[in-house]
Order: structure tokens, then C-alpha cells, then sequence
């Protein structure tokens, strides 16, 4: 890590006020702001991410060198959140759960990101991140859905998707199932941001 903490910030919640993943995003860049000087790049996936196409397909699997001008337009918007991931000491991931699962520009997000032979690469033992070194910071919040439980497909998935590329490094702190005891579980997650170290 470099003593300036890169971090990227990526919300997912479609509500722009009175979200708690944004605020508790917003309390977790206070903290790391206390532990370090940082550098904060914010991606809000919830203002549109596309969708993979054929198009996306076609350009992604064609070899760098023999991409036509429309191949490299294609893939310009995948390549800007590679970027942004690449150069990130520090990701914090914010999202609520939806129907058991994370937001579709979220997943939109991740198909953007996970690409072979640029954040992950195939070896004979399976594939292999590229992007290794990196902590990842996972908020979430549900009404519902208890964090961990069965039904729980969200975190997995991000911490999947996360160690795809090399980022096994992963803290998650939720606020779940909170048509029962908001306030305390609320409470229960700021503490736990509180107590976030330097990486």
C-alpha cells in the first residue's frame, strides 16, 4: 500500500437520499480519511452501467492488436471501470440486497470488470486474479434478508466476483434484515466502521 489510501467507491443502492449503504459508505470514508490520506474515486453504478451485448462479446474476444475503431468503442466504458479498479488500493463496495441478490448494475458492474487476460487470466489450474494486493470493504444492508443465511445470494457472489480477479482480502459489515431492530443493527454497523484498521 502507498502512504495516499486510492480508494474506489462504488454505490449501488437506487435510492440517492435516505440510503443506508450510501451513509454507510459515507461514515467508512470518514474512517479510512482518519487512518489515512486517501484519494477517493466515486463510481455510482446505480446512474447506468450496460449490459454485455453481442456487440460487447464480439469486441472483448477479439485480439487487442486486430480490434477495429468500433471494438475499442465498445469496450472504452469496460476498460474506464478496469481502470478505476486497477489503481484502487482499497474498494468499497456498497449495496443493498434485492430480492435476494445484488442490484443488476451491480452484476452489470462486474460483467464490466471481469475480463481475461486483463483482471483475470486462465492457467492450467484454473483461473488466476491480476489484480492481487487489493482490500475490498463489502456494505450491506436488507430488509429481510439475514447476511450469511441461505438466502443470502449477494455477498457470496461479491466475494466471488471480488477473488476472481485477486481480491481476497474482503471485510463485510451489514445492516441486514432490518424490518426487525433497524436501529440497533444500524448502530452494530457503525461500531463495526469504528473499528475498521489501516490496510
Amino acid at each position: 500500500m502507498t502512504s495516499i489510501n486510492s480508494i474506489l467507491r462504488i454505490d449501488a443502492s437506487a435510492r440517492k437520499t435516505g440510503s443506508v449503504t450510501r451513509n454507510l459508505a459515507d461514515e467508512t470514508m470518514d474512517r479510512l480519511a482518519e487512518l489515512t490520506a486517501v484519494n477517493i474515486v466515486q463510481r455510482d453504478v446505480a446512474a447506468g452501467v450496460p449490459f454485455v451485448d453481442e456487440d460487447w462479446v464480439t469486441a472483448n474476444f477479439t485480439p487487442a492488436e486486430t480490434r477495429t475503431a468500433a471494438h475499442t468503442a465498445k469496450l472504452a466504458f469496460s476498460d474506464s471501470l478496469v481502470a478505476e479498479l486497477a489503481a484502487a488500493d482499497t474498494v468499497v463496495i456498497s449495496t443493498p440486497i434485492y430480492n435476494f441478490g445484488v442490484p443488476a448494475t451491480l452484476k452489470a458492474w462486474v460483467d464490466m470488470i471481469a475480463r481475461v487476460g486483463v483482471t483475470f487470466r486462465y492457467t492450467e489450474n484454473g483461473p488466476v486474479g491480476l489484480l492481487e494486493g487489493k482490500r475490498a470493504i463489502i456494505l450491506v444492508a436488507s430488509g429481510g434478508t439475514p447476511v450469511g443465511s441461505p438466502i443470502d445470494f449477494a455477498t457470496p457472489y461479491l466475494k466471488q466476483a471480488l477473488a476472481f480477479v485477486g481480491i481476497t482480502d474482503v471485510t463485510i459489515i451489514a445492516s441486514d434484515a432490518m424490518s426487525r431492530d433497524a436501529d440497533e443493527k444500524l448502530k452494530d454497523a457503525s461500531n463495526k466502521i469504528k473499528l475498521l484498521k489501516a490496510a
